[in-house]
């Protein structure tokens, strides 16, 4: 329930932020502050997810258009992003609040050790009743390692940090049931409960400056939920309606029902942070046992591999029609699985003396896509 809501992360695109003269829309950055001192005051804890670092560093340096490449994009953002904090902790300063910038890449969370460093920083961050603002570290991150956009980042800090609701800000008022500035006849969704189900109707990028649409908020959305964290999509001009939620009230959007069945732990890691490392593809016997009756990867049901990997790193599992049917943590390498392919698990003890298991991807260890 919406009401229930003691941890929010808001994120914030670059399309709430921008200046139509250029740079950063002070205002914007004023009013999003005085709705988290309020809910503050109400015992709701606030994460900010931030885009803007480039559209201030465009600002700062004059610039009419936004770098295509990505050097230039890292650069401008290096400029905007110390922008961007000062006037955020400025403005939450005048409430008491104090801010902490947090800069993360993909790197950071794709890595077990790394993950659980970062959550255990935003915990205490937390704790001490700072607000964490969080943006992804464009100045140093390579293009393959990048999250892509900040609603995906958005999501993924949802469950790193456990929240309650992920709430995404854009241009528009939620997701309609066609295009509204082409249909007049679109109609507002105010509640999704499976996502898969409103995939279709989602289009491109919205904006000049935001590098997100709704397929990405979309996206956002399944990672959301699948971890049993509701999705509230909202138009920046209603951001103040967030203070409806300590009130029993819906803010006007779109809001997106956890799953039932949630993702937790681990699992979360290895479903949507962590980053794979080559594939293994299993018969449609394995693909069945896998899927429909909750078993581990056995050595039998393999029939291909394919990248590298090390023991403990993870793997996507695909069927015969090359679907990503899984992914898990692989207790063997990429050679050894390679050896041990469609034969039985006791020949995997008399191959490899150091290998005291029977599974090559435990359950315990997988989920599925």
């Amino acid at each position: 329930m919406l009401s229930d809501v003691r941890r929010v992360v808001l994120k914030i695109g670059s399309s709430s932020l921008n200046h139509q003269q250029g740079g950063i829309d002070e205002r914007a950055i004023d009013e999003i502050v005085s709705v988290i001192a309020a809910l503050k005051e109400d015992g709701v804890e606030c994460i900010i997810v931030s885009s803007g670092a480039v559209a201030a560093g465009m600002g700062q340096l004059k610039l009419q258009g936004r770098p295509r490449d990505l050097a230039g994009k890292q650069a401008v953002a290096a400029v905007g992003q110390g922008v961007l904090i000062e006037m955020y902790t400025r403005n939450l300063e005048q409430h008491g609040i104090i801010a902490a910038q947090v800069l993360l890449s993909r790197i950071d969370l794709a890595q077990a050790s790394h993950y659980r460093n970062a959550q255990n920083t935003l915990e205490k961050l937390l704790r001490l009743q700072v607000v964490p603002i969080i943006n992804e570290n464009d100045t140093v991150a390579v293009e393959e390692l990048c999250f892509g956009d900040n609603d995906t980042l958005s999501a993924l800090v949802a469950g790193l940090v456990g929240a309650d609701l992920l709430v995404i800000l854009t241009d528009v008022d939620g997701l309609y049931t066609a295009n509204p500035k082409k249909d007049s006849s679109a109609q507002l969704i105010k509640e999704v409960t499976e996502v898969s189900a409103v995939e279709s109707m989602a289009s491109g990028a919205g904006s000049l400056l935001g590098t997100g649409g709704m397929v990405t908020k979309l996206r956002a959305a399944k990672i959301a939920t699948r971890f049993g964290i509701g999705m509230l999509l909202l138009n920046f001009t209603r951001l103040q309606e967030l203070n409806f939620l300590t009130k029993g009230q819906s803010p006007e959007g779109t809001y997106f029902q956890p799953v039932k069945h949630r993702l937790a732990g681990r699992k979360r890691w290895i479903a949507y942070a962590g980053l794979t490392e080559g594939s293994i593809q299993v018969d449609d016997g394995a693909a069945k046992a896998l899927v429909e009756e909750g078993k581990s990867l056995l050595a039998k049901g393999i029939i291909a591999v394919e990248g590298t990997w090390e023991r403990k790193e993870i793997v996507r599992i695909i069927n015969t029609k090359g679907e990503e049917i899984a992914r898990g943590v692989a207790e063997l390498t990429r050679d050894e699985v390679q050896t041990v392919k469609g034969l039985h698990s006791e020949k995997l003890h008399q191959l490899f003396r150091d290998f005291d298991g029977e599974e090559v991807v435990h359950r315990d260890n997988m989920t599925l896509i």
